[in-house]
């Protein structure tokens, strides 16, 4: 399939997917009739956004690339749309304003070169923090970091994403506990997002078919079309080496399209300060071994 055909499904499949979770008493209309299939149906869609239903059923096929913003607007908030749904519909619908692909390689694995200012803030934050690309690549992070997610720079470049471990890495299962689902679910729609504002990215598409290929839960979450920017929330890890770590995360976004800061701070009430100190006097131990070491074979 083209790039182009390839988009046309995408919107296609999006947009029944947002019809097929309404319906009818949901926007005030009246159901006649049994329903072979569930949501609203496309003339109905079509009279809630005031258009025909040959103008919206070419729009749902991606045979209408000059599709104003004013339908765009009128279509998503018939189906209820959220912020980034309907910038997502947009992405999709008007590929001409999606941001250009970016270049193939280890370095566009990566993401661009991190400012030194903002390493600097990464480093200076108390708990666990790291950059998230729209790939969810990991560009750069704290020691602290590290030490709860395990040393993403052991990692190949290709690997160093959020979405393959959560997905492919059984100890990123074991860490997330019960919340890998929230974890996994957040991942997928995080992603729908980066796959909106960068069509066409090789290294985005490269890394959606390996998961498509190698995990069946991927493909199921992925087909649910759910798209969510990254958002603060709370995830209960449970770490190999202390145990129970409730982590509370705040999000910061970067001058970098689709890139952003994630900090994570011990959830009140909890254990998790005592075990992040624990975890930070680890590995200032094992940083001062490893430089002593150094020296005395230098």
């Amino acid at each position: 399939m083209t790039a182009v055909g390839e988009r046309r499904a995408e919107l296609s499949q999006f947009l029944r997917s947002r019809r097929a979770r309404l319906r009818p008493d949901d926007v005030g209309l009246v159901s006649y009739g049994q329903r072979r299939v569930p949501g609203l149906r496309r003339e109905e869609l079509a009279q809630l956004a005031g258009v025909s239903v040959e103008y919206y059923v070419r729009l749902e096929q991606g045979r209408n690339p000059h599709v104003s913003d004013g339908v765009l607007e009128a279509v998503g908030r018939a189906l209820r749309l959220d912020e980034a749904e309907q910038e997502h519909l947009r992405n999709l619908a008007r590929p001409d304003r999606a941001l250009p692909a970016r270049p193939r390689g280890a370095r566009a694995a990566q993401g661009a070169a991190v400012r030194p200012a903002l390493r600097r803030l990464i480093d200076a934050q108390p708990g666990p923090a790291y950059l998230c690309g729209h790939a969810t690549q990991v560009p750069a992070w704290n020691p602290l970091a590290a030490a709860v997610f395990g040393d993403f720079g052991q990692l190949p470049p290709d690997e160093r994403t959020f979405a393959h471990l959560v997905f492919l890495d059984p100890a990123y299962r074991e860490l997330f506990a019960d919340s890998w689902q929230a974890k996994a679910e957040s991942t997928v729609a995080f992603l729908r997002v980066g796959a909106g504002r960068h069509q066409d990215d090789p290294v985005l598409t490269g890394l959606i078919g390996t998961l498509a290929v190698k995990s069946e839960e991927f493909r199921v979450l992925w087909a649910r079309q759910d798209v969510r920017d990254k958002g603060p929330g709370r995830y209960g890890l449970r770490h190999p080496l202390v145990g129970a770590l409730d982590l509370d995360f705040e999000i910061l976004h970067t001058t970098e399209p689709g890139q952003v800061l994630v900090s994570y701070l011990p959830a009140p009430g909890t254990g998790a300060q005592d075990a992040l100190g624990l975890l930070a006097s680890w590995n200032a131990t094992a940083v001062d071994a490893g430089s002593a070491g150094e020296r005395r074979t230098g």
